[in-house]
């Protein structure tokens, strides 16, 4: 991720250098025989949306950079739990009511982890704690990386 990836009109009443607009889409099908659900696959896609990013160029630079990329990293993170959860499903008659409530609970729990995460540095300005937030996704996603983002 670069700034020249943000290509949102900047918001200058927010108070924030930047902000990165990111998540997750998912789909899914299902295969039936007799009624029965036999089978079913899905795709979950992390996504970062470039003309909803912006950034006040006045106030950008590396440091910035790293917090609004932690951002996109939050959303990988739970791209690749809503995976893993999804891994673990059996096939059954309630698959589809299974994978959304799957779905909305992740969505959820990402909104809510993107706005703990900038509560909790201050929208960056808190070093220590960004540094800590940066160690804790890190080791997340090595937890998971069975279920990274197929580039």
């Amino acid at each position: 991720m670069s700034w020249h990836d943000f290509k949102g009109k900047p918001k200058p009443d927010s108070g924030a250098a930047a902000e990165t607009a990111s998540g997750i889409s998912f789909g899914f099908s299902i295969k039936k025989t007799n009624e029965n659900v036999v089978s079913f696959s899905t795709e979950v896609d992390t996504n970062f949306y470039p003309e909803e990013s912006w950034v006040n160029t006045d106030l950008a630079n590396a440091y910035i950079l790293g917090h609004e990329q932690l951002h996109f990293d939050i959303t990988e993170l739970f791209a690749r739990k809503f995976r893993k959860e999804i891994s673990e499903l059996k096939v059954s008659n309630s698959i589809k009511v299974e994978l959304k409530t799957l779905y909305k609970n992740n969505a959820s729990e990402l909104d809510k982890h993107q706005k703990r995460y900038d509560e909790e540095t201050n929208h960056s300005e808190n070093l220590e704690i960004q540094k800590q937030w940066q160690r804790y996704i890190k080791l997340e996603l090595k937890k998971l990386s069975k279920y990274k983002s197929i580039e």
